[in-house]
Order: structure tokens, then sequence, then C-alpha cells
């Protein structure tokens, strides 16, 4: 339960950056946001072949924190640029995506094929896509379109509106962030992961 509150959470912080990013990149001067947002896919092929590798070694619990706080990361990156427009600490957030969806998305899949039976198992995969790219995504979406069109209101947002947009959003990730770290107690363990502390 604590895992499926924690996805649609950190899926809330997904709903603002899919649809606004690409907006703000180009509103800071940004050239061909579509592009550049590529290299976030580019970021989570490589990082979804090196789960393996880091799940036997960290365990599920640090995988999905460091994949919720690889939110923190971004968002505050992305805040940090909004006023210069440093395209390095851009890029940066975005190829963060790897750790950010995979560390957390496809860990928490391997998380539930673990804990749950044959015979409920699809049943709580959809459960996790629900409360995630459905409740969390609609959520997030929401939120944060009613808040850029009010801002819109008044005229093209300013660098000032998304440092403070996407220092909002940092902030809300790292408290989710907190509360999965105290509140999620892994105490089956995958065999060969190391113990979650």
């Amino acid at each position: 339960m604590v895992f499926l509150f924690s996805a649609m959470l950190i899926f809330i912080a997904f709903g603002a950056y899919s649809p606004y990013a690409p907006v703000y990149f180009a509103g800071i001067g940004i050239d061909n946001p579509g592009f550049q947002m590529t290299f976030g896919q580019m970021s989570e092929v490589l990082f979804m072949l090196l789960i393996p590798f880091f799940l036997r070694r960290l365990g599920v619990k640090w995988m999905l924190l460091i994949g919720m706080l690889a939110w923190v990361v971004r968002f505050s990156l992305f805040a940090g640029a909004a006023v210069d427009g440093v395209y390095s600490m851009i890029l940066l957030g975005i190829l963060v995506h790897g750790i950010c969806y995979d560390f957390f998305f496809v860990t928490g899949q391997i998380y539930i094929d673990k804990k749950t039976s044959g015979d409920i198992r699809g049943q709580a995969q959809g459960l996790l896509v629900f409360v995630t790219y459905g409740l969390g995504l609609l959520i997030g979406t929401s939120l944060s379109g009613l808040w850029v069109n009010s801002l819109a209101e008044r005229g093209p947002l300013t660098p000032s509106d998304w440092r403070l947009f996407w220092g909002v959003f940092a902030a809300a990730t790292l408290v989710f962030s907190i509360f999965f770290y105290f509140m999620f107690n892994d105490t089956i363990e995958e065999e060969g992961a190391a113990p979650s502390k």
C-alpha cells in the first residue's frame, strides 16, 4: 500500500513534467524541445539495462528511493536553470529520466511481480498502472495545467514563474521521498537482493 501510494504521488510529478517541460524549454529559448527530450528516452534504455546490476546491490527500497530523489534533482535543475537558461542544467535534468522512470516504475513492476502470487499478479500490475498512469497523471496534469493557465492569463510565463513552478514540484517530490523512506518496509526481500534499510 505504501508503494502504491508513493507511486501515485511520484506520477503527479510526471504529470507536470510531460506536458510542460517542452513548453518551458521553448519559453527559455531551448531549440527543438521535442528532440531535446529524446535524450531522456536514450537514458531510459541505458538505465533499464543497469537495473539488474543495481537491484542486486541496493535492494528494492533504495532503488525506488533513488528513483524518487532523481525527480527532486530534475526539478531542482530545471528551477535553477529557469532564469539564466543554462543548457547544461536542462540537459542533465533530461538525462536523469532513466533513473526517474526505470529505478522507480520498472523496479516497482519487478517488486509487485515478486510480492504477489500468480493468481493476482495481473490485477496487481493493473492496479499499479491505474494509480500511476491513471490517478497520478490525472492529478498532476490537472493541477499543473490549472497553475500554468492561471499564470498565462496575465501573459507569457516569465523565468521567475518557471523557477517557482519547478521549485514547488522539487519540494513536493522531496516530501514524497521522505514519506516513502520512513513508511516503506520491504520485509521479504528478493533472492540475492541486498536487505533494505
